[in-house]
């Protein structure tokens, strides 16, 4: 049997981008996307990375893992695990890539201690848009490169192959959920749960309501007297509001989330006993949601549904991040305009102090929170397009937060700019994609291109 080596795939993609350089803007042939947001079609070349889905290397003894960009994150914990180690932040769902994390923005409940994805990343080797291959690391000439790929969604080009940190574990997670009624309580709890980095391995929380919130903190255990189970039957957001304590092995705290895409399996139906078993557990998963999401995006049910009801929706799917200071005022917004429930809480710092990431910039001394939203608003009145998700744009900025961009975004172009630093990006454009093979930022994230 043949292997086909890193250098030999890579090759590959070279040789593509070098004889289609000259038909217009490229763009990315692959499987699964985590993007939510609806995108025009386009007759661009497709630059095939689905082949790019191996881990190379876990180095235990140095603390990282080599990976292809296109490696889901379950693949890359498998075999971390293995070895008695996870990559340092693992985002919630199986279907996100390493890349696509770093390119895009990761956080979980390790995020309090190590910063956001891209944050544990050491170097990237990037295909730039005319078939270069460079390797960006903090310290060489392509540091900009480095500081810059994150947020940038693939147009500044493509991660190949990432070397990123990883830290020991133990078999278990201790999980304590502590309730609170109070959102300045609860976020105090938050900061005082995060300034403990050396106690608590895990910090994050779930709003229920204006009144019921609550603070998880897990920690690593090399025994355990019991373990749940919530891939299948039992639900685990729901567990938070019916117990103080719990126990999961390692590999069920990282993909707590996933069997039921945190909360939004509803909308599949599959929180309904019967249906659940209908789906039966292989399904229960993020990549088949996501399946589901996309052929209905493709064929319109939901929004047929809503014509023959006479309601009018907008998906409002926001994941955001807001000092921790101004926590409790987007809290306050929140429950007045957007309400649906419940909502992920999750703290974050810069990992580096030093490091400055030009488009997804935040202060190195600041504890922030990430507030994760996603569901429909349904009203009988109609509303100008993006009205809810304009409103929580423009108090996130009003706060001096950020907002992820995988997501629907309206932003004018000066307003855009303005948060994500436009000389710099221009820069680096100029340097890495100087002919605009690739879509800048703002055309494909905010006009969807």
């Amino acid at each position: 049997m043949t292997v086909i080596t890193y250098e030999h795939r890579k090759q590959q993609l070279v040789d593509f981008l070098q004889n289609n350089n000259d038909k217009g803007q490229i763009r990315l042939g692959k499987d699964t996307s985590n993007l939510f947001r609806e995108r025009t079609e386009s007759q661009s070349p497709k630059l095939d990375v689905r082949q790019f889905n191996h881990v190379l290397n876990v180095n235990r003894e140095h603390g990282y893992v080599e990976v292809e960009g296109m490696t889901p994150f379950s693949t890359l914990v498998d075999a971390c695990l293995k070895e008695g180690v996870m990559p340092t932040v693992v985002p919630q769902l199986k279907s996100i890539t390493i890349g696509g994390a770093t390119t895009g923005c990761g956080i979980e409940a390790s995020s309090f201690k190590y910063g956001l994805v891209h944050e544990t990343v050491r170097e990237i080797e990037v295909l730039l848009a005319d078939g270069t291959t460079v390797l960006a690391t903090p310290d060489n000439e392509f540091k900009d490169l480095f500081f810059g790929f994150p947020n940038s969604y693939g147009t500044l080009g493509y991660a190949l192959k990432l070397k990123m940190k990883t830290v020991p574990v133990k078999p278990y997670v201790h999980i304590q959920h502590q309730k609170f009624t109070e959102p300045e309580i609860f976020f105090q709890a938050m900061t005082e749960a995060s300034d403990l980095a050396n106690e608590n391995d895990f910090v994050d929380g779930v709003i229920f309501n204006p009144d019921e919130m609550y603070l998880s903190t897990g920690k690593f255990v090399a025994e355990a007297p019991y373990t749940s189970d919530y891939t299948y039957k039992k639900i685990y957001y729901k567990s938070i509001q019916e117990r103080a304590e719990d126990y999961l092995t390692i590999h069920d705290y990282i993909w707590r989330w996933d069997t039921d895409w945190f909360w939004c399996s509803k909308n599949m139906l599959a929180q309904n006993p019967l249906i659940r078993r209908i789906y039966g557990k292989r399904r229960l998963n993020s990549v088949f949601y996501t399946k589901i999401m996309r052929w209905d995006s493709k064929w319109g049910v939901m929004a047929l549904i809503n014509d023959i009801l006479g309601t009018n929706s907008e998906s409002v799917i926001q994941d955001v991040e807001l000092p921790i200071s101004q926590a409790v005022e987007f809290f306050k917004f929140y429950f007045e305009q957007i309400e649906f429930t419940p909502v992920w809480v999750c703290p974050t710092r810069p990992y580096n102090k030093d490091a400055k990431f030009d488009l997804y910039q935040m202060d190195a001394n600041t504890l922030y929170v990430n507030f994760g939203f996603w569901d429909v608003i349904r009203t009988s009145e109609s509303c100008p397009e993006g009205h809810f998700n304009k409103l929580i744009e423009q108090r996130v900025q009003e706060l001096g937060g950020n907002k992820s961009l995988y997501s629907d975004s309206y932003y004018d172009e000066a307003s855009f700019w303005q948060i994500y630093d436009h000389s710099a990006y221009s820069a680096l454009k100029q340097k890495y994609d100087p002919k605009g093979l690739l879509k800048d930022i703002y055309t494909k994230c905010v006009l969807r291109g």
